[in-house]
């Protein structure tokens, strides 16, 4: 157990992907990102080339991933929008490699049904949509006769205006009822419950102040009785909260992320695996007393 204090009676214990089902423990799972893209704020296009993309994602499973999730349209701030067509190009071809080279779940992380379907044809687990599948009429019923797994996240507009004076008079109470909502919609649509996980968006639509709210009251989510996706990996503020906005912002990323664990968050979205990882194994023995030696 993380905490001294115990966690959320209705904290979700599992997750069902498409033909897996996640067990959620009091450790968090740590998806780790692949970023098949020319224009990623935090690699820059490190692994845009597929065989980097696919050794990449290799190399996250080797240092402790339990998922991956591979996107080819950055979403960052102004982002530029990329067609299906090249998404599709970009991203299916890197999961078909993952799913005979790795034994862990694979997401695809887009707003758009064909590169959506394309990736579950190659062998995804996972729809991750930052509209939270409203972005595209057809992401619904695509997730509904797929029986994926699905990430639903709270975004303010678009990756092009989302960061344009985001306003909040309640931040965590607008967005717990805007994941609510998006709950309801998805389970009248016929996603099962199971299958429903929940992101607030962290960085998507969002202040500097706001993201660090945000953080702080994750714990807040739990009574939608889903599991919870938090994507905090090297943003912007984190930059700013140890005041350099060019440093290194691994060593931010892993405390923030130790911040997630202690509220019972159950996946966390990492560019670093292996500092992440070894972080909570640490926090876990160090609270528990022990070690397996």
């Amino acid at each position: 157990m993380f905490t001294s204090f115990e966690l959320p009676k209705h904290r979700a214990g599992e997750w069902q992907l498409r033909t897996r089902t996640l067990a959620l423990g009091p450790r968090p799972l740590l998806m780790g990102i692949i970023n098949a893209t020319p224009d990623s704020f935090s690699d820059g296009g490190r692994f845009f080339d597929p065989a980097a993309a696919i050794a990449r994602g290799e190399q996250l499973a080797a240092d402790g991933a339990d998922l991956l999730d591979i996107g080819g349209e950055s979403t960052r701030p102004y982002a530029e929008v990329v067609d299906a067509a090249e998404e599709q190009r970009r991203t299916q071809p890197v999961i078909a490699a993952l799913a005979a080279a790795v034994d862990v779940p694979l997401s695809i992380d887009t707003s758009k049904a064909s590169v959506a379907a394309a990736a579950l044809e190659a062998g995804a687990q996972i729809i991750n949509d930052v509209t939270g599948l409203t972005g595209d009429p057809a992401m619904l019923p695509l997730a509904v006769a797929s029986a994926a797994g699905v990430c639903a996240m709270h975004m303010r507009g678009t990756p092009q205006t989302m960061q344009d004076d985001p306003q909040y008079d309640d931040l965590v109470g607008e967005i717990h009822a805007y994941l609510a909502a998006r709950r309801d919609a998805l389970l009248a649509a016929g996603v099962a419950a199971e299958r429903i996980c929940l992101d607030p968006g962290i960085g998507f639509g969002k202040t500097h102040q706001h993201n660090i709210q945000l953080m702080a009251n994750c714990w807040r989510l739990h009574d939608l009785g889903c599991p919870l996706l938090v994507g905090h990996s090297r943003k912007g503020f984190l930059g700013k909260l140890i005041g350099d906005k060019q440093a290194d912002r691994t060593a931010a990323t892993v405390g923030a992320a130790l911040a997630l664990a202690v509220q019972g968050v159950q996946v966390i979205r990492v560019h670093d695996v292996r500092p992440v990882r070894e972080a909570l194994l640490a926090m876990e023995a160090c609270l528990a007393g022990k070690g397996d030696w």
